[in-house]
């Protein structure tokens, strides 16, 4: 079932945004991810909004929270995603070439 978790976080335009900012600096704040969201994508989300898309996130596992302090700070991880590319593997990869007579 992690997987029916996996896709439905990445079916939602919005959490697809953040992890796209989550690439381009990780170990963002909440606040940060919504000044990002609202200045660079003119998006008009509240907090809360951004904090339940974060928790779909993090319970599919592409994004990991850590507290230091009063802070809580959100990284990306792509292990999910590459457990996705593990099981349908590109044709004509190394494991099919191996297989070739």
């Amino acid at each position: 079932m992690a997987d029916d978790e996996l896709f439905k976080a990445l079916g939602d335009p919005t959490r697809r945004l953040i992890l796209d900012e989550l690439v381009e600096k990780s170990g963002q704040t909440l606040f940060e991810i919504c000044s990002r969201l609202s200045m660079k994508h003119r998006l008009g989300i509240s907090r809360q909004g951004v904090s339940q898309h974060l928790a779909v996130l993090e319970a599919a596992g592409l994004v990991e929270s850590r507290r230091e302090g009063r802070y809580k700070f959100h990284d990306l991880n792509t292990a999910p995603l590459r457990r996705i590319t593990e099981r349908w593997p590109a044709p004509g990869g190394p494991e099919e070439k191996e297989n070739t007579p």
